[in-house]
């Protein structure tokens, strides 16, 4: 929708609009834009702690945490194909024994939820490991409930 007073495009639906600008006779060439629910707030979609035993057993050691899980809301419907940043920490700092799977950046799913594990690697073993989930909104102000923080300690 277009507000002719001001120019401002507004979009009504989530989807992908085109937009085209012109002035007199100068006509540029059309452009999709993505039009996004706009984000109201994320929290957590599970647990916030786990434990790990890496105990060593006759048939496996348990080296990737439970889902650490997110849930994004929206004004107007679900808040998918939106960034979100996990980074960790571990206690005490032992170097990059532990990483994110599948990564540290996801992307919401289409019902608004995104998740990482933790993988523990062969190397000195930590406590426990911090993960915080952040998001911002699209003018890059924390997102209501940003950060979560999710702790998974590991048991030897």
């Amino acid at each position: 929708m277009l507000d002719s007073a001001t120019g401002v495009s507004i979009g009504i639906a989530q989807g992908t609009a085109r937009l085209q600008v012109r002035t007199g006779n100068l006509i540029a060439n059309p452009q999709n834009v993505s039009v996004l629910w706009r984000l109201d707030s994320m929290a957590t979609a599970g647990p916030t702690r786990d434990t790990l035993d890496v105990t060593p057993t006759p048939t496996t050691v348990d080296s990737l945490s439970d889902l650490l899980q997110i849930k994004t809301f929206a004004f107007g419907g679900p808040a998918s194909n939106r960034r979100v940043i996990y980074s960790f920490t571990t206690y005490p700092d032992s170097g990059p024994v532990v990483t994110l799977f599948p990564r540290d950046t996801m992307y919401t799913f289409s019902d608004g939820t995104a998740a990482v594990q933790v993988r523990l690697h062969n190397g000195a073993l930590p406590d426990s490991v911090v993960v915080t989930a952040t998001m911002v909104t699209f003018h890059h102000a924390p997102l209501p409930g940003s950060p979560v923080t999710f702790v998974v300690e590991f048991r030897p």
